[in-house]
């Protein structure tokens, strides 16, 4: 199937399937005579999970990883929960930050009087730079 069909079947936008192949996440396609890519079901499964584990917020780096794992036979799944857990961790982390930004954010709010008035501690000197 060429790209536009792989992208559909897959999820995953032909602009991303051509930046996956430039960086190396999923093998070159191979090309027909009239220079299109060709894809088969198993490049455009490899996609899907791709296209999954960016949904589960993994970045690209540790995406190459699970895919060498998920090619690798051989693979210890334990190798697999641990970049799982390592990914649940990190998200963990962000949310803990998230938190505190959106309260200093609603404090900050509720010390501006809003309406017509200039004076407002969002604004106050402290945050120019």
């Amino acid at each position: 199937m060429n790209i536009g069909q792989a992208a559909k079947a897959s999820g995953v936008s032909q602009r991303m399937i051509r930046h996956y192949e430039a960086i190396g996440l999923i093998p070159k396609a191979t090309r027909r005579d009239s220079g299109y890519r060709d894809y088969d079901e198993r490049e455009v499964h490899m996609l899907r999970f791709i296209g999954r584990a960016r949904d589960l917020g993994f970045p690209i780096s540790e995406i190459g990883q699970l895919v060498a794992l998920w090619q690798d036979g051989d693979r210890a799944s334990g190798e697999v929960k641990a970049l799982a857990l390592a990914r649940a961790a990190e998200m963990e982390r962000k949310e803990h930050e998230l938190r505190a930004m959106r309260k200093s954010l609603e404090d900050l709010a509720r010390r501006c009087a809003g309406g017509d008035r200039p004076d407002c501690p969002i604004l106050r000197s402290e945050w120019n730079m």
